[in-house]
C-alpha cells in the first residue's frame, strides 16, 4: 500500500467536491480499492500502485475538466472515469464562465485581438465603450492562467478622477483606488470562480493595482493588462510598458474619446501609438461602434455623441470661415 497526495494547483475545490461533497462520495464508489480523503485543496490517497497509476490519470482529467469548464457533474465523472470524452472544448471558446457558459469574440475585432495575441507580445486594443476590449483582453489572461501559460496576471488603471475627487472618498488608499479598479473585479469574477479568485489574490497570482504601483517592478512570465490607458501621460504609459519581462505579454485598452486628463496634458496612449506604430511584435487593434456588445441603447447613444460632436466642430469651423471673411472684408 502507498499514500499519494494530490494537489487541486487550478481547479476550485468547492466544485470539484460538489456540493455536499458529492462528486467525492461518487470517486470513491468509482474507486472502491483506494481510500480517497480530502482536506482543503489535497487530495490524500491510500491503495496499491496500479490503482494509484489509474487514479493519477482519472484526477488530471477530472482537474482539467473543472479547470476549463468551472463545472464539475456526476455525469462528467462518470465518463472520465470510463475512460470516455466528456463535452468537447469548442476551439473558439476562450474561456467558460463560472456558470459554465462560453466565452467567445463576438465581433470582427474582437477576433483580431484573440488572433494578436497569438502572434504578438504586446497588443493595443482601442475602442468605444461597450465594445469587449477590456473584457476579451481578461479572457485571454484567465485561460493563459489555467493552461499554465504564465504563473500570474496582474491587471492595472491609472486612478484618474472623472469628475469626482479621489480625496472625499472615504477610507484608506485601497479602498479609495478599489472603485476605480471595479470593472476588473467584475470581469473576473464572471470567469473564476469566488474561492478561487480570492486565492489567487492574495497568494499575488493576480494582482490589481493603480498605475502608480507598476513604477520599479520587472514583470515576467505574466498577462500585464493597462485598462484606461486613454488617462495615462507620456511618461506613465512608457513607465509601464518599459516594466515587460521575460515570457510576458502585455494588453493596452484604452478609448481615447474618453479622455480625463487636463485639457493641458496630451494623452499617453495617442503617443505610444504614434510613436511605437511600425515596432515589430506590437500589434494594434481598433473597434468601433459595430463592436459593441452591450445593450443596443449603448450604441446609439455613441452614435448620438458622435453626431453632438460632428456638429460642434461644423459649428466652430463656420464661425471661424466667418470671422476670417470679416477680416478679409475690413
Amino acid at each position: 500500500m502507498i499514500e499519494r497526495h494530490f494537489v487541486l494547483e487550478t481547479a476550485d475545490p468547492i466544485i470539484f467536491y460538489g456540493a455536499g461533497n458529492a462528486n467525492l462520495r461518487m470517486l470513491r464508489a468509482l474507486c472502491p480499492k483506494l481510500r480517497i480523503v480530502a482536506r482543503d485543496n489535497v487530495v490524500k490517497v491510500i491503495g496499491d500502485e496500479d490503482e494509484m497509476a489509474s487514479f493519477e490519470a482519472i484526477f488530471e482529467a477530472l482537474e482539467k475538466h473543472c479547470t476549463t469548464f468551472n463545472q464539475l457533474s456526476e455525469e462528467d465523472i462518470l465518463d472520465i472515469v470510463k475512460g470516455q470524452q466528456p463535452r468537447r472544448e469548442n476551439s473558439d471558446v476562450i474561456v467558460y464562465t463560472t456558470g459554465g457558459k462560453p466565452i467567445t469574440a463576438r465581433s470582427e475585432n474582437q477576433r483580431k485581438i484573440v488572433d494578436a495575441y497569438a502572434k504578438n507580445d504586446m497588443i493595443f486594443a482601442v475602442g468605444p465603450a461597450g465594445t469587449g476590449k477590456t473584457y476579451t483582453a481578461i479572457a485571454l489572461a484567465v485561460r493563459a492562467l489555467k493552461n499554465k501559460e504564465i504563473r500570474r496576471v496582474v491587471l492595472s488603471r491609472p486612478a484618474v478622477e472623472a469628475g469626482e475627487k479621489l480625496g472625499f472618498l472615504p477610507g484608506d488608499m485601497k479602498e479609495k483606488v478599489d472603485p476605480y479598479l471595479q470593472p476588473l473585479y467584475d470581469a473576473l469574477q464572471d470567469m473564476i470562480p469566488a474561492a478561487k479568485l480570492q486565492e489567487y489574490i492574495e497568494t499575488n497570482v493576480i494582482q490589481i493595482a493603480p498605475l502608480a504601483f507598476m513604477r520599479g517592478r520587472t514583470l515576467n512570465d505574466a498577462v500585464v493588462i493597462l485598462d484606461e490607458a486613454q488617462n495615462t501621460t507620456k511618461s506613465q504609459i512608457k513607465m509601464f510598458l518599459t516594466r515587460m519581462g521575460k515570457d510576458t505579454k502585455m494588453i493596452v485598452t484604452g478609448d481615447y474619446t474618453q479622455i480625463d486628463l487636463p485639457p493641458s496634458q496630451r494623452s499617453g496612449l495617442l503617443e505610444a501609438m504614434r510613436i511605437l506604430k511600425d515596432i515589430q511584435g506590437i500589434a494594434f487593434i481598433e473597434l468601433d461602434k459595430r463592436d459593441i456588445v452591450r445593450h443596443k441603447l449603448v450604441t446609439r447613444i455613441v452614435e448620438a455623441y458622435e453626431r453632438d460632436e460632428k456638429m460642434m466642430l461644423e459649428r466652430q469651423m463656420e464661425k471661424k470661415n466667418n470671422k476670417n471673411n470679416r477680416q478679409e472684408e475690413e
